[in-house]
């Protein structure tokens, strides 16, 4: 059933964080206010988005640190890079938030020139998400 699957349109659920403090607040704002389009130098380690600039409100830089496949880590020119399947095991952007794993292969079908926006959920939100359609698959499957 179709209506069991995630929706192919939308907006990417993203919970903010880990370092979403090191931006200016309005610049959250425009992430979430998108749209963002889908750079030509995007492949498996990353999505790499063109579109307001996240501004950082913190000086300084982040020690290296272990990454999760949907990290949205944002390099010194503001652009956001949403972290894939064959991204590195560590980074050193800060991150300013994390595309709910239900959504992560929209976010890898993602194709150069096309546009994405995000909308945060919490994290209990995302993971609810994840556990419906893991149950959605299970009966589809023993069905």
């Amino acid at each position: 059933r179709r209506d069991l699957l995630p929706a192919a349109d939308g907006p990417l659920r993203v919970v903010l964080g880990p370092n979403d403090d090191w931006f200016e607040s309005d610049s959250v704002g425009d992430l979430l206010g998108g749209p963002y389009t889908v750079s030509t130098s995007s492949n498996r380690v990353g999505v790499r988005l063109v579109g307001t600039p996240l501004r950082r409100g913190r000086a300084g830089e982040l020690a290296t640190s272990g990454m999760v496949t949907g990290a949205m880590q944002v390099p010194p020119d503001g652009q956001p890079i949403v972290l894939l399947a064959n991204h590195g095991p560590t980074g050193g952007y800060p991150v300013v938030a994390v595309v709910a794993t239900v959504d992560l292969p929209r976010a890898g079908q993602a194709r150069p020139g096309g546009t994405l926006s995000f909308t945060a959920v919490s994290r209990e939100q995302a993971v609810a998400a994840y556990a419906r359609l893991r149950t959605a698959i299970t009966r589809a499957v023993s069905a």
